[in-house]
Formats: C-alpha cells, structure tokens, sequence
C-alpha cells in the first residue's frame, strides 16, 4: 500500500479529493456573495486575471492566471493586462478580452437588480476596456497601492460575456467556467463533485481526476470524517484540541499546517456612549490586557495565537515585535502597564467601573477569548458580566450602537492594508465604536496612494498608534489562528492566512 518513492516526491496524476464544507452557498455567484460555502467548492470552475501564487505562504504574491503580462503607465493610472489565447470555456467556446471586461464590468458597474458585494473596492476604476481580443485596460482616476491585490480577489471569477449580456444572473444558479473543473453535480445537504477539464489552458493540470465536496455542518462529525478518512481535509480550519486528537489518533497518516489568520479579535468600545467617551477609559482596558501570557494560554484552547497589530504576523506590512511592544498594552511589564491603568480610571473618576461584555454565541474562538478579557479587567477593579448574543443579533446591536462593549472579528481574505484597514475608517459601515475621527481617515488615504514603500510604512506605523495607542478607538486582542490537519497524502495545498484563498486545486495532487 505504500507508493514508490517518486510519487511521494513529484506530482502525479488521478484520484478524487475528497473534502469538507462546513455550510452551504447562498447562491453560485462569486460577484455577490461573501461566504467560503460557496467559494471553496465552487472556485476549481473558474480561472481569475490574476491570482494568488499558491506555494506563497503570506498570500501576499501574484501572478498572472488568464493574464500572462502586464504593465503599467508611469504614474500608476493605466494597467494594460495581455491574456492567454486559446483559453477554453468548459462549453467549448474560447475566451477573449470581452469576457474579462465583462465579468469585471459585473463587478465594479453591476446592473439594475445585480449585486455586487465588492463594488466598492474598486472606487478608483473609471473604465474597463477592451481593445483587442488579447488586451484588457484598467484606467484609473487616481493611484492605489491595492489596486493589483484587488485584481487578485478570490472573487473575481470570470464569467462568459455572451451569458451576461443575455442575464446577468444567470451565474446565481449556474455553474461555467475556464476554471481546472468541470461542474459535476450539487446535491443540496449532501455533496458537490467537479471533474478535471481536459481542455483546461495549463497544460498537465489538473493533477486530480476530480473532487468531492461533502456538507457537514456539525464540527465533531467533520473531525470523525477526516479520522476515518472519509474525508481528507477541511480547508476553514480545525481546533486545537480537534488537531490533537486527529494527530493522536492517524499519527503519520496526517499533516498539519498552520498559519495566522487574517482575522482578529477586537473590541469596540462606543464612544456615544459614557465613560467610553472618554479615550483615558478606553486606554485603561486596553493597558490591563496581559497579552503574552494569554497568547500562551489560549493557544491551547482556542483558535487565537499571535500577537499582533494592524497586519497579519509574517506579511510585508506586518508591526516589527519592537514597534509593537510601544503601544498601549504591548509593553511586556504588565505590572506598570496595570498600574497606569488604574491611575486612568482613577483620574477619570471609574475605579469601580462596570459593565456588560456583548460577544456572539460561537463557541471558538469568542467564548474563551470573553472569559479571558473578563479575568483581565478585573485585575484593574473592573466588573464585567458577558451578555452573549446569537450572530445575527450581536452584528445587529453593533450596526445599531445598542451596546456598551461588544467583542468583533474583522476577517478578510487577501493580506493588505487597503483590503483590511477600511473597518476602523468614520465613513465605514462597520465603524461599530461609532468613532469620528477624520486625522485617522486621512492617513489612511495617504497610505493607499503612497507609490514609495517606505512612506507607506511610515503612514502605516502612524495609522496604527492612533488607532490602538493615541486614542485606542478599538482593542486588538489577538490573532487568529488557522489550523488545517490533513490526510497526508494530500499534497501540492499551501496554507495561507485566508480560508478564501488558494482554492482552485490546480496544483493539488494525491500521493497515493
């Protein structure tokens, strides 16, 4: 049962990867929607312009996927993409530039009645054009840094512009791509299957045969799937205690990989609402947070590790450890950091502040990280009780400012200040500590037009100690931590720091 050497060591071909999605999608339109139900098994239909490099661990690199070049003018505002000629669609029609336009023209320019869940990332684009069949144009009314990692979008799937002109939602209930796969089947509650596109534009991808999604909401029945080897991986993400005991019970029969996550937990403190007004309050519970230890702690427990500030550990604009441990409860003695801390509330007349703590009704990782904050803020004399919500009521509260102190978690997919930053912005939609703070919005937009890499990083830094030092508009708690064990058989999948990225399986091949 043991394959020879060289197909452990060389991508080789066949086999059906069997994996786990944890919900099932709203719909099969990637412009419109926002959850990994439908991207992670609907994603291996479709090819993109421009991709993430799979064997990047950051998720921070792109290549071109129909784009085989590309350029730019020399002050940023024109981007002139070549396509690949002779890509396939999997009805046999060969795509052209028309298609690229059209299917980002879904996106940025939707129609009456069309949604689209991220039209507004692409605020700089004026116009999408398609000068020849091989050429697609992007102008630009002003310079943003993002603007290729918006490209990069896992989202962005490339549609047939004949199907859109005739109805443009015709992909919320259809499946037709240039993508590795061919649409199988879905079978509502039970699977969804692709199989390898022989006509596929790179050639001797595929490596697999095809794949088997399977829906298993229940998070035990999951981890009894991959045990059994029923299934072989969960691409979201298992916890600690579910790694270990898939460890203990496969041994060499499974690989982890783990990466931080870019999601987080923060806390929103609103400031309509007294003594959160007050910035001495708010820099008093962020002073309390004893955050190395506790990264030691939940890290066993729960689906949090690294501490860290406005990017992702280990990605280019990652906080150095050095620049971190300066802002208000990063410094390693939490001994004087809790001290100031009850001198704040003191001279703000609190110290026998007290409070409710509004988190969401999900097990991992938002109930022990709550349990912790609590324990923390009582070691400054601050009573805390925790008021836990079911999600679509605990989002609700935040939108409409009906709570004290709530718990969030911004999440997002590829790693970059543009993409993960607009939550903490005055005008954002999700600015749920209801923070009017215009300095903070400016740099911002400064940041994003920046062309130097180091000024960037300057505005970052900057951006960075207004938000959690100066005046502590959020709580970051800590980083999530993603954790994917798997069959050990699977190979060729990277890990990133998004769920929602490296989900094609062009590059995924099984060792036995």
């Amino acid at each position: 049962g043991v394959p020879p050497p060289a197909r452990q060591d060389k991508p080789g071909a066949g086999g059906e990867l069997v994996f786990i999605v944890p919900a099932e999608p709203p719909s099969f339109d990637a412009h419109r929607e926002e959850t990994f139900a439908m991207l992670h098994p609907g994603a291996p239909h479709y090819s993109l312009l421009m991709r993430v490099d799979p064997t990047d661990k950051t998720g921070t690199k792109f290549i071109g996927d129909l784009a085989e070049s590309w350029s730019s003018s020399a002050d940023k505002r024109t981007w002139t993409f070549k396509i690949r000629r002779g890509v396939k669609f999997h009805d046999g029609s060969v795509l052209t530039s028309k298609d690229i336009k059209a299917s980002y023209d879904h996106i940025i320019f939707p129609p009456q009645g069309v949604v689209s869940s991220r039209k507004e990332q692409y605020r700089p684009v004026e116009a999408v054009e398609a000068p020849t069949p091989d050429t697609v144009v992007f102008r630009l009314k002003w310079y943003e840094g993002s603007f290729l990692a918006t490209l990069a979008s896992p989202w962005n799937w490339i549609y047939k512009a004949d199907i859109l002109a005739k109805d443009p939602r015709w992909y919320e209930k259809n499946v037709m791509g240039t993508g590795p796969f061919v649409f199988g089947e879905y079978v509502r509650g039970s699977h969804w299957t692709g199989k390898k596109f022989a006509d596929y534009w790179d050639k001797g991808k595929p490596y697999l045969d095809g794949f088997r999604a399977i829906f298993i909401p229940s998070a035990s029945a999951q981890v009894a799937a991959v045990r059994g080897e029923r299934a072989m991986i969960q691409f979201r993400g298992f916890t600690p205690a579910d790694r270990d005991a898939l460890v203990v019970a496969l041994g060499p029969k499974i690989t982890v990989q783990e990466s931080p996550w870019n999601c987080s937990i923060q806390v929103a403190m609103n400031q309509q609402k007294k003594p959160f007004d007050d910035k001495r309050v708010r820099r008093a519970l962020t002073l309390a947070l004893d955050r190395y230890e506790g990264s030691k702690a939940l890290s066993r427990i729960a689906l949090v590790k690294e501490v860290a500030g406005i990017q992702v550990p280990g990605t280019p604009w990652a906080t150095p450890p050095e620049e971190l441990a300066k802002l208000a409860g990063y410094s390693h003695d939490i001994n004087a950091s809790r001290a100031e801390a009850k001198r704040l509330l003191k001279e703000a007349g609190q110290e026998n502040l007290t409070f409710p703590l509004t988190n969401r009704a999900v097990p991992q990782p938002y109930e022990p990280v709550g349990i912790w904050l609590i324990d923390q803020w009582r070691q400054i004399g601050v009573n805390v009780k925790q008021e836990v919500l079911e999600t679509a009521q605990w989002l609700q509260n935040q939108k409409n400012g009906d709570f004290q102190v709530s718990t969030n978690a911004p999440c997002n997919s590829i790693v970059e200040p543009d993409m993960d930053l607009h939550w903490f912005l005055t005008t954002s939609p999700v600015n749920f500590s209801k923070h009017k703070d215009t300095m903070m919005d400016d740099l911002y937009t400064r940041q994003s037009r920046a062309q130097d890499p180091e000024e960037r990083r300057k505005l970052l830094r900057a951006f960075e100690k207004r938000l959690y030092d100066d005046e502590v508009h959020y709580i970051h708690t800590f980083q999530w931590q993603r954790i994917v064990p798997h069959l050990a058989k699977v190979r060729g999948w990277t890990i990133t720091p998004s769920h929602y990225i490296n989900q094609q399986l062009d590059t995924v091949w099984l060792a036995e």
